[in-house]
């Protein structure tokens, strides 16, 4: 028996608590080789994968209604996502002109050939993006899916850059939530930290808390994420 799993099967043993029994394996397990944020996101898409349980069913239709709202509200023209994904929320949304960015070429393939009869929707690699601006801007579950700190900076940056009137977030906000849901493809941030010293030309307007906060008896249908809406200060 290795030694990794040895410590394994005396880790077992222990009458512990689960979740520290949890902690403790995180530590000593194997690590992953981990790609980088975008390879892990091509070679998802590339295999058939899909954009995760965030975008199906009841956590799809509570963040559609949200948005779908918002824009309604706010009289939003134009809406620019990005991490737009396998299209998935996207079937639900109801945006007068909307341009969707992602890493993998071939989630962007997936939305063109599933919108291909819709001209209010494009679609293109971000590092495709020629500095296009909408009213609104939108990052859904993609935050804490950037693990590298160079790439998460420059992602808020361009989301913040990008947007003339609102931004929307969608994540988690607690680096505490690593210690217990962090993984190789999933670092959580305080995001609102960056956005109030990098972005001091917006303002925190409100929150939402999820309609279905996380739940480990059914993770798939729950989420750690919650609603935040930033508008551009007067100037």
């Amino acid at each position: 028996m290795s030694k990794i799993n040895h410590y394994k099967a005396v880790i077992a043993r222990i009458p512990v608590l689960g979740t520290v029994a949890r902690v403790i394996w995180s530590v000593l397990r194997p690590r992953r080789h981990f790609p980088g944020s975008g390879a892990y996101w091509e070679s998802r898409y590339a295999a058939g994968g899909t954009s995760g349980s965030g975008s199906y069913d009841e956590l799809a239709l509570f963040k559609a209604n949200v948005i779908n709202g918002f824009v309604e509200k706010h009289s939003v023209m134009s809406v620019m996502e990005f991490g737009c994904g396998d299209g998935n929320q996207l079937k639900l949304a109801r945006y007068p002109d909307y341009l969707g960015l992602d890493v993998s070429n071939a989630a962007i393939a997936r939305c063109k050939t599933l919108f291909a009869g819709d001209a209010s929707k494009r679609f293109k690699n971000v590092a495709d993006y020629a500095g296009e601006k909408a009213d609104l801007s939108m990052s859904l579950d993609v935050i804490y899916h950037l693990v590298e700190d160079s790439v998460f900076d420059a992602y808020m940056r361009r989301l913040f850059d990008s947007a003339g009137r609102y931004v929307i977030v969608y994540s988690s906000n607690d680096e505490g939530l690593n210690a217990r849901y962090g993984g190789y493809h999933v670092k959580h941030r305080k995001f609102t930290e960056w956005v109030a010293a990098h972005a001091p030309a917006w303002e925190l307007q409100g929150t939402l808390p999820n309609q279905f906060p996380f739940d480990e008896g059914n993770p798939d249908r729950t989420s750690l994420a919650d609603f935040y809406f930033y508008a551009s200060k007067p100037r």
